[in-house]
């Protein structure tokens, strides 16, 4: 079940992710009114707007309390926005409101509900693994359309913080598998100051 938000008049929804996932996002919810837009997204959002296909329609999977939503809109973008928490979403409208920004949300669990398909120039996401999401993702780009994604790898329980469960944790080499058929602009995986595989890729084709 989804319930959309349009601009900054949530509707109530519902939809859970497993319980451990809960578990190892728990210190990003506390910390995430602290914590800056991702310097790589903030390269490579604002190389893209030259890049996509000219609709510019961005899709924040997991947007949370709208870390980038931001970002995404002084860019050009017009974004969308999909996350199951309904406070976060709440939180990430008001954002765009305060800077006049139109921002479309809808409140799903993404375990059970598809993303639309051959909708967005832009695909975002950060700090958000679940694996059998991948084919959704690639499906809701339109050809021409960019990826950008950077999350936690399994190194980054020497940290000591963040997710611990290998459901949530990027092996090594793992982010390019999932995009290997699309044009790989820029990958990268690091240990410091926090374990992250990141790539940026264009969805092959011809944008009709």
């Amino acid at each position: 079940m989804t319930r959309e938000i349009g601009g900054a008049q949530p509707v109530d929804g519902s939809g859970h992710e497993p319980n451990d996932a809960d578990a190892d996002r728990g210190e990003e919810r506390l910390r995430h009114g602290s914590i800056l837009p991702s310097s790589f997204v903030e390269r490579w959002v604002a190389e893209l707007t030259a890049i996509v296909p000219p609709r510019r329609r961005a899709l924040d999977v997991a947007t949370g309390a709208g870390r980038h939503v931001l970002v995404l809109a002084r860019s050009g973008f017009t974004v969308f926005g999909v996350d199951r928490r309904l406070d976060a979403l709440r939180n990430a409208a008001a954002l765009m409101k305060e800077s006049g920004q139109p921002f479309r949300a809808w409140c799903a669990d993404l375990t059970s509900s598809p993303l639309p398909r051959a909708r967005f120039e832009l695909v975002l996401v950060t700090r958000y693994l679940q694996r059998d999401l991948f084919p959704s993702l690639r499906e809701a780009l339109v050809p021409g359309g960019a990826i950008v994604y950077e999350t936690f790898t399994e190194r980054q329980r020497a940290h000591g913080r963040g997710p611990t469960s290998p459901d949530h944790l990027l092996r090594a080499e793992e982010l390019r598998i999932y995009f290997r058929d699309f044009e790989v602009i820029f990958e990268e995986e690091v240990d410091e100051p926090e374990a992250v595989a990141r790539i940026m890729a264009i969805k092959r084709g011809i944008q009709l």
